[in-house]
């Protein structure tokens, strides 16, 4: 076994995530400069916070959450998951929480906001590693299985719709539910969940007139090109521009005054302007190549707690991946979910590291094949 495969737990993941972190803080730095024609922007200063927030800080704790046990980390699993519940809910507390674009998701702390709902996603899918693995065998029955996990999924769900933060919701559903299927739940629960999931759909495109006009931008994103469908309009002709080829990197056209924040949700159709269809193309190789290599580590691992985990974390980043880039592709609504590894976000990219930083060491305790 060489060194690096010691240290890191398993080389090719390793490899896969910092290609990753290092294209993404360079597509990011690219994407930043549009923000130098815009009022009141820092470039170096946003930057700085990527690399030193998300980048460093990230690192030691992908190092961090490596060493420790598994044996350790199933202990502190429920602890881990109410504390970053307590934390999502400090955003609530008046003079600390912080208000944007009608949502209260942030946390300021002078220099920089951190966002808890990213550590949210790690609690979660922690906890939820914790509670399948002992019960794979009894989750046919609604009392052991079904209603206990609907009644996980509420907590969190009640907590992220309060702010409001509907797409993580979704994002934190869809992870929930490959885990339980995936520890042994009956199909039969599927139509269950789904039928729950639709009607949850239809109460918030209701209530929440913000979803029904996401839905019906996507529909139609013309019948308000200056307004809500502004932004993907903006976005298709980046991506067009970009043709086969591409601009050149640092030569997009659309981040200086056109695509609304370049180096946030729309960071992809910046890339893909450079860089064009080759190099997006690219770019989601590696995006599902590092997927695929988590799901291999899930499926060596000892047992079903860490393989859980390793396929949460893995699942969670490549579909908040793929929700990102349809998003603006415009084949699927608008979410506001960053590009893992890239957008803008330094507590986003050191959550990200932290989950890479777990598989690593589910891969670090498989059995070898």
């Amino acid at each position: 076994m060489s060194r690096i495969k010691f240290a890191s737990g398993d080389r090719m993941f390793f490899m896969l995530v910092l290609v990753l972190v290092f294209a993404g803080l360079a597509i990011f730095s690219s994407a930043t400069l549009g923000l130098l024609a815009r009022e009141n922007s820092s470039v170096s200063k946003d930057i700085l916070l990527q690399a030193g927030l998300g980048f460093g800080l990230g690192f030691l704790a992908l190092f961090f959450t490596r060493t420790i046990s598994l044996a350790l980390m199933r202990r502190l699993a429920p602890y881990i998951y109410t504390v970053t519940l307590l934390f999502t809910a400090l955003v609530f507390v008046p003079d600390i929480g912080l208000t944007a674009h009608g949502a209260t998701r942030w946390i300021d702390l002078g220099f920089t906001t951190v966002q808890p709902a990213e550590f949210l996603k790690i609690g979660f899918v922690l906890m939820l590693a914790w509670w399948l693995a002992p019960r794979a065998r009894m989750l046919s029955d609604p009392k052991k299985g079904l209603f206990p996990f609907i009644l996980m999924l509420a907590f969190p769900s009640a907590l992220l719709l309060a702010q409001p933060n509907t797409s993580t919701v979704f994002l934190l559903l869809a992870t929930g539910a490959v885990m339980y299927f995936s520890a042994g739940a009956p199909w039969r629960d599927f139509g269950i969940i789904g039928l729950i999931v639709l009607v949850v759909l239809g109460i918030f495109i209701l209530a929440r007139p913000y979803v029904l006009e996401r839905i019906t931008t996507f529909i139609d994103p013309r019948a308000d090109a200056l307004g809500s469908g502004y932004q993907i309009q903006q976005s298709l002709i980046a991506i067009g521009s970009g043709g086969l080829l591409g601009r050149g990197f640092g030569q997009s056209a659309e981040k200086f005054n056109y695509l609304p924040e370049p180096d946030g949700d729309s960071v992809f159709a910046v890339f893909a302007e450079e860089t064009g269809f080759i190099g997006a193309l690219v770019l989601l190789a590696f995006f599902i190549a590092f997927a695929a290599r988590g799901i291999v580590i899930a499926g060596r691992s000892p047992d079903l707690f860490g393989g859980l985990l390793a396929l949460g974390f893995s699942f969670i980043i490549i579909f908040q991946t793929f929700i990102n880039i349809c998003a603006m592709l415009g084949i699927i609504p608008l979410t506001g979910l960053p590009l893992p590894f890239v957008s803008h976000g330094g507590t986003a990219l050191m959550a990200t590291l932290l989950m890479c930083g777990f598989i690593l060491n589910v891969a670090a305790h498989r059995r070898s094949v």
